[in-house]
């Protein structure tokens, strides 16, 4: 297949660039094979793309049940454990056939966002109660399932979950969440397995819902495999206030203690952080995953991601608990934030957010030949259209600018995953009606 694009953001020695008349040829394999920028007029045969094309956009960090908890949450006060209530509901009435319908449609409002690779941080492994389904990865399959139904790729990172708090027992509604203990949980995920569009990483859920002398079970299981490991950090004082008084550390020391931290490791949010915490994470590489859309909406605060970035801490971007999904809205809420907290502008340059949401945000995932638009990485990409109401007037070569801090989901105009045109001029081609999809799978749930 041959797809000729009316600007591309390309890799360039001295950074990304904007180019035109961009001919991009994709093989059997689903990689590209051949970029040819200022190719000339579209040829014949080509698939016709107007518009600003940009790598796939990565995911890192999803609770794809957690869409339907969107305007219910929004409703009235109340803190991170207020809304962890609600969520709770809604997570007991989900099994593995509702699960897969809702991911489905999840899946496919985020192919129609531009992503096209997420990273789904899944805890929801058992019946309510606790009870086991007849496959105990049930779950699991059916969100592996519903990303190929969606045309997009998936690193189901399955979550040990096995404490509500630091020496306590599961409550009820976390008890569909816990194998009884780490080796319990290594030996059901050792039962999933990897397919062309997944690939399978671990998550310690966090150090308050994973006993200490367990986080090195699951980081041996992820460094066995060579696996990502993904992990919440400090999203919460509370949590740190906890782990001190357990402990006597913070919770990242706590990681850092027990092989848990390094450049395969994601902490997901790590917002309330010590010089000591931020020390440990930049010396051990660890990637840093941002949810900026979720940290605003549950109150959580802002994170010291320039800080960590300039230390050396590569920095991904995830959609969470999905009060939104648009990823050109978690890119610019990096910069934007960041201005809010020091009063100042230009702590990320457009070219550095494309790439957290991009390369980095894939190599997180375990998906490191994707994220670039380049021979030999996956034919994965996404086109934004620069004639909308958001995106008209700029010059194409500001399209990082126009990308980052003008666009938004609704520009998407075409999503391509490995060489296979999955949104078509706006249009998902593998789901019919995606919002329809959305309205029948939450309203199943009855919460």
């Amino acid at each position: 297949m041959a797809y000729w694009a009316q600007y591309a953001w390309l890799p360039h020695p001295n950074g990304p660039v904007v180019e035109q008349d961009v001919l991009i040829t994709t093989g059997p394999d689903g990689k590209i094979a051949q970029v040819e920028p200022d190719s000339g007029p579209c040829p014949p045969d080509a698939v016709r793309l107007d518009g600003l094309l940009v790598p796939g956009q990565a995911n890192a960090h999803s609770h794809a049940f957690h869409r339907a908890l969107r305007g219910h949450v929004q409703v009235g006060s109340g803190t991170f454990w207020t809304w962890r209530d609600t969520m709770y509901r809604f997570a007991g009435a989900l099994d593995p056939d509702g699960y897969l319908e809702l991911a489905t449609a999840v899946y496919a409002e985020m192919a129609l966002a531009g992503i096209t690779a997420v990273g789904e941080f899944h805890y929801l492994h058992h019946a309510p109660g606790g009870a086991r389904y007849g496959d105990p990865n049930a779950m699991g399959e059916a969100l592996i399932e519903a990303a190929a139904r969606a045309g997009i790729r998936i690193t189901l990172l399955d979550t040990c979950y096995l404490s509500s708090g630091f020496g306590a027992e599961p409550t009820r509604p976390q008890l569909r969440f816990s194998d009884g203990d780490a080796d319990a949980w290594a030996e059901r995920a050792d039962a999933l397995k990897p397919r062309e569009h997944a690939r399978i990483g671990a998550a310690i859920h966090s150090v308050r819902a994973v006993p200490a002398e367990q986080l090195g079970t699951v980081a041996h299981w992820a460094a066995m495999r060579k696996a990502p490991l993904h992990v919440h950090l400090s999203e919460q004082t509370a949590e740190n206030d906890a782990c001190l008084t357990a402990h006597g550390v913070t919770p990242t020391r706590l990681l850092a203690d027990h092989g848990a931290l390094g450049p395969r490791t994601s902490a997901v949010h790590a917002t309330h952080l010590t010089d000591e915490d931020v020390k440990l994470l930049t010396d051990s590489s660890t990637t840093i995953c941002m949810c900026p859309t979720t940290e605003r909406d549950l109150a959580d605060g802002i994170g010291p991601a320039r800080r960590l970035a300039s230390a050396g801490c590569p920095v991904t971007l995830g959609s969470d608990s999905h009060a939104i999904i648009d990823p050109f809205e978690e890119a610019r809420a990096l910069e934007l934030d960041e201005r809010l907290r020091t009063r100042t502008r230009g702590h990320w340059t457009a070219n550095a957010l494309l790439r957290a949401g991009t390369e980095d945000g894939h190599a997180s995932l375990g998906w490191p030949e994707a994220g670039r638009i380049e021979a030999g990485a996956l034919a994965d990409f996404t086109v934004i259209a620069l004639d909308s109401v958001r995106t008209a007037g700029p010059p194409p070569r500001l399209g990082a600018e126009i990308a980052v801090f003008a666009a938004s989901a609704a520009d998407v105009r075409h999503v391509v995953v490995g060489g296979r045109h999955v949104v078509r001029d706006g249009v998902h081609q593998l789901v019919a009606d995606v919002p329809g999809a959305l309205r029948s799978a939450i309203g199943a749930l009855d919460c």
